[in-house]
């Protein structure tokens, strides 16, 4: 995925929650996790009133009962660690690859978090051991499929919550994995790093697997992640209206805020109009110019960027409010009641999750079109056909644009929501599922394939405004946050030519996108982005 950065290099766990910001540092940057000693007494002190939960005669849910369509079972104390044994082995049933190391790290951590609320009954030592796991680099094997993102994201948390027993199968920070056949167990793996497996006792099971934390860790990722890419978008539609002799004053501020008060459109316009600015090319046409307006996928851009930014806004919302959440069933409340609730229902998840992949497939959409339109020559007002060398014996970058297309080909197909379905399971007990886990994988994809469409249309660009530059022998060049942004990109990618390898340019696009660089190098030129 995309990389950020300034991440905090230690993050503080307490019973009140933790940002975005702490998610993203330790699942993705290795940001060391700390207890607060607050939340430490808070956890032991609700683990008090459990035991004496755990003694009594009334049976109480996940307490001393079996789960889900089992719960009418009275389970006695002297098996009630096998339940819980039982609980985590069976319900570790993911198939299929393993889920990327960010994720799983997001889960625990997010997990973790919840546990420290103080809301969900387990022990300290659940708590410091899950914590422990995180800070040794540990990551537990997450298989693909196994959570329809309601009773929370039983099969991924399940697998963690194995590995914290010493079981199941894990990744060691050198890259080596236990747990498999022929592979040393998961235990001495803990061993060499001195961290003991823990024995659950009566309800931790169910605390360390009932949330939303897989679904909720990747949402915060993808919106980290379309924070960065959306200002990339704006800077490279600005670049392609300068290759297409496009106008920048369609992106004027007096037509945006004023007259449509969406804050992302706004934004986006501000940022376009900034790249733009001071451009030789830009300036060349505004007299004289034939063309009446320009086409959709360019004077449109602010406002289909600006509707994204609008959308990440929204889920950064919703995020923020499931981020402050404690989820567990049964949930223990300040005044002591343990309750049976629905709040592991991942639905507010899952919609947004789903809503950003719409946004993200038509962010692709509009950038293919402005690519497309560069490459035709009864479209681009003077560039080569297909920006080549020598059209006809040099096929230029005609390939690049099918591969732009079947990426957002593919995103279309992904923008299908996954909240719409759902699977009964459970004897019908869980017969109403988000399917928030789907929604967030196949998020995960589209955010991808948009940094790969946003890498191509910059090569275009790019290209084309280098030719503009050479067939007006020198007279028309970008402005300076355009020649910035062409400088970076020419580092690893070389400027126009006869054909040749493709793909690996392609690839140190994408990677130069991924690392933030041409954001950084835009802001060189013109000031700080929106």
């Amino acid at each position: 995925m995309t990389i950020t950065t300034h991440s905090p290099l230690t993050v503080t766990l307490g019973s009140s929650g933790v940002t975005p910001e702490d998610v993203v540092a330790v699942a993705r940057h290795n940001a060391q996790v700390t207890i607060a000693q607050e939340a430490l007494d808070t956890v032991a002190k609700v683990r008090a009133h459990i035991d004496e939960l755990a003694h009594s005669e009334t049976p109480a849910y996940g307490i001393s009962t079996g789960f889900g369509a089992l719960a009418n079972r009275h389970i006695p104390g002297e098996l009630r660690t096998q339940l819980q044994k039982s609980l985590i082995r069976s319900h570790a049933a993911g198939m299929g690859p393993a889920v990327e190391r960010e994720v799983v790290r997001g889960i625990m951590f997010l997990r973790a978090k919840t546990l420290a609320s103080g809301r969900t009954g387990v022990r300290p030592v659940v708590l410091q051991t899950m914590v422990d796991v995180l800070n040794a680099g540990i990551t537990p094997v997450v298989r693909e499929f196994g959570s329809l993102g309601c009773s929370g994201d039983l099969a991924p948390l399940s697998h963690c919550a194995l590995v914290l027993m010493g079981e199941g199968q894990a990744e060691g920070p050198d890259g080596v994995t236990y747990g498999g056949r022929d592979e040393a167990p998961v235990a001495e793996l803990l061993a060499g790093h001195g961290i003991e497996p823990v024995t659950l006792a009566e309800k931790e099971g169910l605390a360390l697997v009932n949330g939303t934390e897989g679904m909720l860790g990747m949402l915060l990722m993808a919106i980290a992640d379309l924070r960065q890419l959306l200002t990339t978008a704006d800077i490279t539609a600005a670049l392609s209206v300068e290759a297409l002799l496009g106008t920048d004053q369609v992106f004027l501020p007096e037509l945006h805020a004023a007259l449509r008060p969406h804050p992302g459109q706004a934004a986006s316009a501000d940022n376009m109009l900034r790249v733009l600015s001071n451009s030789p090319i830009v300036a060349s046409h505004r007299v004289g110019d034939s063309k009446v307006q320009d086409a959709y996928s360019l004077r449109c851009a602010p406002q289909v960027a600006g509707a994204a930014r609008d959308t990440v806004d929204y889920a950064a919302l919703v995020a923020s409010r499931e981020l402050a959440a404690a989820i567990d069933n049964p949930v223990v409340l300040p005044d002591g009641r343990v309750s049976s609730n629905g709040n592991f229902h991942g639905a507010p998840v899952a919609y947004v999750l789903d809503f950003l992949a719409i946004a993200v497939a038509d962010l692709s959409s509009i950038a293919e079109r402005r690519t497309d339109r560069m490459l035709d020559p009864a479209r681009s007002h003077g560039l080569p056909a297909f920006l080549a060398a020598d059209p006809g014996v040099d096929s230029g970058l005609m390939i690049a644009q099918y591969t732009q297309a079947g990426l957002v080909s593919e995103n279309k197909r992904l923008a299908v929501p996954a909240s719409v379905d759902s699977i009964p399971s459970s004897a019908m007990q869980e017969d109403h599922v988000s399917m928030g886990w789907h929604a967030a994988r196949k998020l995960r994809k589209a955010v991808e394939n948009l940094r790969r469409v946003l890498a191509i249309e910059l090569v275009t660009s790019a290209r084309a405004i280098d030719m503009r530059t050479q067939l007006s022998d020198g007279q028309l060049t970008p402005g300076p946050a355009g020649a910035a942004v062409i400088g970076v990109l020419r580092s690893v990618v070389e400027g126009p030519g006869t054909d040749r390898f493709l793909s690996p340019e392609l690839e140190a696009a994408d990677r130069l996108v991924a690392s933030g660089r041409v954001r950084a190098a835009a802001e060189s030129a013109v000031g700080i982005l929106a």
